[in-house]
């Protein structure tokens, strides 16, 4: 019997279930949350100095403007360490096959962290955004049995 796992997640939450068969119901085993991915911009920079100044003719006092989006930021920091737990996990015979379900920006930035050993058990993604909902509510998303690698 192959062992399934199903992420689910956006920028600030993940949870990982297991299913003991393609068709069985889902078992929470880990949420995962990443407060930074809930927080504003303006409280991600705060730290950063409110305006910059040249010396030497330039124009005073602009606005500082960091040279990438902040929460974007953290979003890809958020993907690229639950790639890490995933490659971990599988290292660690932990699953032989992975779902996801991910809110779709999410999705993308999971799909460039993720190592090609744990691609390689991927059998199913699904573009959402339902970190919230309840197991058997994620259940319903997914058919009624999980595919097959």
């Amino acid at each position: 019997m192959k062992s399934f796992w199903i992420l689910v997640a956006d920028s600030s939450r993940a949870r990982i279930f297991t299913a003991d068969t393609p068709s069985s119901s889902l078992e929470e085993l880990e949420d995962i949350a990443h407060t930074e991915g809930r927080l504003h911009d303006r409280e991600i920079t705060s730290d950063l100095p409110g305006r910059m100044r040249h010396v030497g003719g330039g124009v005073e006092g602009h606005p500082y403007n960091p040279s990438s989006d902040p929460k974007k930021h953290e979003a890809s920091n958020f993907a690229h360490s639950i790639a890490q737990h995933l490659q971990e996990a599988r290292g660690e015979n932990k699953f032989e096959q992975l779902v996801i379900i991910a809110e779709p920006t999410f999705l993308g930035m999971l799909r460039n962290n993720l190592p090609e050993q744990v691609k390689k058990t991927v059998c199913l993604e699904l573009d959402k955004s339902i970190t919230t909902h309840s197991a058997a509510e994620i259940r319903a998303h997914l058919p009624m049995y999980l595919p097959s690698l």
